[in-house]
């Protein structure tokens, strides 16, 4: 449903995004993970269609957003980082405008907006006005306004900011929910947000992507060791010989043995992506050793999120250090451009009505043929 191909943006000489592409293509909640300042903002403005791209392409439900913006749109609903909400509006009067605005039938309006409000838990404060609201209700009337119209792909900037604990339990229940039957990709530099609601992860740092996959995947990937944990009924002699077999297994590379109220408890340090259990389970029948649970502490999101991101840090170029770079032609905007330009120095174009000297505006077309 959207695809991103070698998307960039660039402020001058700042590149908020560097040449990043990836591809959504069934219902779930995906996670946008990046520290402030990586570029997830910017590269969820470009693909609603917000924000112009200086290159790239991105296709949304079959449409390329810059070139065919509006049926593109038609199927995302969008709560950017700060709501664009009217202040002088009730959120009841807020939604209607909203649902008018998406182009849903005048006489499903009422119904539409009832709906969405009882969704966010905010038909109590259907008729104050916005600007009296709280931070976190404002933030619910942005959740709402994305909802309208049942958009197949949702994109939800940082929604959770400013919400009480309750709030954000309901909110993340709701993202749940919406991901059973919708796109709802979710930005957030909040960790356990991402954990606590994701199917898929993708994290940016510095506007490059360096990890997109699942958490169980991301975990096997880049967690070094793995702690598994199993308790089983009290059999203090067959310790020795329950330890001795463990360790005789490949990539293990620690096992302890103690007593507890419970049992007999085994703590096994394993190396990451190893899968053990089986042939742990059957060492404990062998010993007639009933398992009494059997529990996992994988490397959490936390701890691969600030490898990640270091280890890209690191392999940035020193900024103190003069970098060699090619020379570039100044840019020119063309019809073929596609609301992508970016001048990094402005062009000078000739045109006999407004001067040789005229210096064309941000997305003119400055090909003589068309003047």
């Amino acid at each position: 449903m959207i695809e991103v191909k070698n998307l960039s943006k660039r402020y001058g000489k700042v590149c908020a995004v560097n040449d990043i592409s990836f591809t959504i293509s069934d219902v779930g909640v995906y996670g946008f993970l990046g520290p402030n300042g990586a570029g997830k903002s910017t590269t969820m403005n470009i693909i609603t269609g917000c924000l112009a791209a200086t290159s790239g392409d991105v296709t949304v439900n079959g449409h390329d957003i810059f070139d065919e913006p509006t049926e593109a749109k038609k199927s995302i609903g969008y709560l950017p980082e700060n709501p664009p909400l009217y202040n002088d509006l009730t959120p009841a009067e807020y939604l209607t405008f909203i649902a008018k605005a998406k182009g849903v039938a005048s006489d499903e309006v009422k119904d539409e907006v009832v709906s969405v409000m009882k969704k966010v838990s905010l038909t109590h404060m259907a008729d104050r006005l916005i600007r009296n609201l709280s931070k976190g209700y404002k933030q619910r009337v942005g959740i709402a306004q994305a909802l309208i119209g049942d958009p197949k792909i949702i994109i939800l900037d940082e929604p959770t900011v400013g919400l009480d604990p309750l709030q954000i339990i309901e909110i993340r229940d709701l993202i749940r929910e919406l991901g059973k039957d919708h796109v709802v990709v979710l930005s957030s530099h909040v960790l356990p947000e991402i954990s606590a609601v994701c199917d898929y992860v993708i994290i940016i740092s510095h506007g490059t992507i360096v990890a997109k996959d699942t958490l169980e995947n991301l975990n096997r990937s880049f967690g070094e060791t793995e702690i598994l944990r199993l308790v089983s009924k009290n059999s203090g002699a067959e310790a020795d010989k329950l330890k001795s077999a463990i360790e005789a297994l490949g990539d293990v590379s620690k096992v302890s043995v103690s007593k507890t109220s419970l049992g007999l408890e085994v703590e096994i340090q394993i190396k990451n992506g190893t899968d053990h259990r089986e042939n742990i389970s059957n060492i404990f029948t062998s010993l007639k050793m009933p398992i009494l649970s059997f529990t996992s502490n994988a490397q959490s999101l936390e701890d691969i999120f600030i490898k990640l991101v270091n280890d890209q840090y690191m392999s940035e170029p020193d900024p103190a250090v003069p970098q060699k770079t090619a020379k570039k032609k100044n840019s020119q905007v063309t019809s073929s451009s596609k609301g992508r330009a970016y001048y990094d120095i402005p062009v000078k174009a000739k045109d006999n009505k407004k001067g040789s000297d005229y210096t064309p505006m941000f997305g003119e077309d400055t090909d003589s043929d068309n003047d």
